[in-house]
C-alpha cells in the first residue's frame, strides 16, 4: 500500500504520534503528510530541513515549505518565514519581509510571532522604534503563557520601557516566566528575590539558572554569588563554579 494511502487510514492519534516522533523515524511520514497538504507537517518538515534534523539540511527547501504552509494561513509558518528573512536562512536577509511576516503571524495570534514582532519595535529594527508597541506585543504573547515574552514584559515593567515602571508587576512576571522554565527569568527572579531578602528562595533559583543557562551566565552567577558575602549564596556560587564550562 502506498505511503499516502497508509497515512489516510491512520487515526488522528496515530498520525500525531508519527508527525511528532523522533525526527529520523518521523521524516518519511512528515514528508508524505506535507506533500499531502497537511500544514502542520509542512511546518515541521521546514524546521527539519532548516536544522538538518532527520533529513539533510536544506535551508532553501525549508523556506519553500514555510511559504506553502503560510499560503494556507498557518501562523507558525508565517513566524518561521519572519525568522528566515531576518536571519538570511535560505534567502537573502530582508528585514522588511521579516517585519511583514512577523506582523501577519502576530495578528493571527501566534505567540512566537508576537514575541518576535515585539523585538523589532523594541530595537527599531525595520520599523520605527516604538517601546509602547513592543510592550503591547510582548504582553499579548505573555498572556498566552510564552515564558520568554513574560520575562520581557517583566523587564519593560522594571525599566519603564513602553509602560509605567511597576516593580510589583515586574516581580510577578519574572516569577511567571521562571516558573515557565526560562533560564534567563530564573536569574532575574532570583535577583529580585535576593533584593527582597528572600535568600533561600533566591539561592534555589540561581542554581536553576546556572543549570539551564549558558556558560557565560554560569560565570556571571558564580562571580556574583561568591562576591555576595552571604553564606547561602556563596555556597551556591561555589557549586556553580564547579559546573562544566
Amino acid at each position: 500500500m502506498p505511503d499516502a494511502a497508509k497515512l489516510a487510514r491512520m487515526s488522528t492519534h496515530e498520525l500525531q504520534q508519527l508527525l511528532t516522533g523522533a525526527p529520523d523515524v518521523a521524516a518519511r511520514w512528515v514528508r508524505v503528510a506535507a506533500e499531502g497538504g497537511v500544514t502542520e507537517a509542512q511546518v515541521r518538515l521546514g524546521r527539519m530541513l532548516l536544522d538538518g534534523t532527520g533529513v539533510p539540511k536544506d535551508e532553501a527547501a525549508a523556506i519553500r515549505w514555510f511559504k506553502t504552509a503560510a499560503r494556507a494561513h498557518d501562523s507558525d509558518a508565517m513566524n518561521m518565514l519572519g525568522r528566515c528573512y531576518e536571519n538570511g536562512w535560505g534567502t537573502d536577509a530582508d528585514i522588511a519581509a521579516a517585519r511583514d511576516w512577523y506582523g501577519k503571524s502576530a495578528a493571527a495570534g501566534n505567540d512566537w510571532g508576537q514575541y518576535n514582532y515585539g523585538h523589532l519595535f523594541l530595537d527599531g529594527n525595520g520599523v520605527e522604534r516604538d517601546p509602547v508597541a513592543a510592550y503591547g506585543w510582548y504582553l499579548k504573547a505573555a498572556e498566552q503563557g510564552h515564558a520568554r515574552a513574560q520575562n520581557l514584559v517583566a523587564r519593560c515593567c522594571e525599566e519603564g520601557w513602553g509602560t509605567a515602571k511597576d516593580p510589583t508587576a515586574a516581580f510577578d512576571w519574572y516569577r511567571r516566566s521562571a516558573e515557565g522554565g526560562y533560564f534567563r527569568a530564573h536569574y532575574n527572579y532570583a535577583t529580585a528575590l535576593a533584593q527582597r531578602g528572600e535568600i533561600d528562595a533566591a539561592a534555589q533559583w540561581f542554581w536553576r539558572a546556572a543549570e539551564g543557562g549558558t556558560a557565560e551566565l554560569r560565570r556571571k552567577i558564580a562571580a556574583l554569588l561568591l562576591d555576595s558575602r552571604i553564606s547561602a549564596l556563596m555556597a551556591i556560587g561555589e557549586r556553580v563554579r564547579l559546573l562544566p564550562p
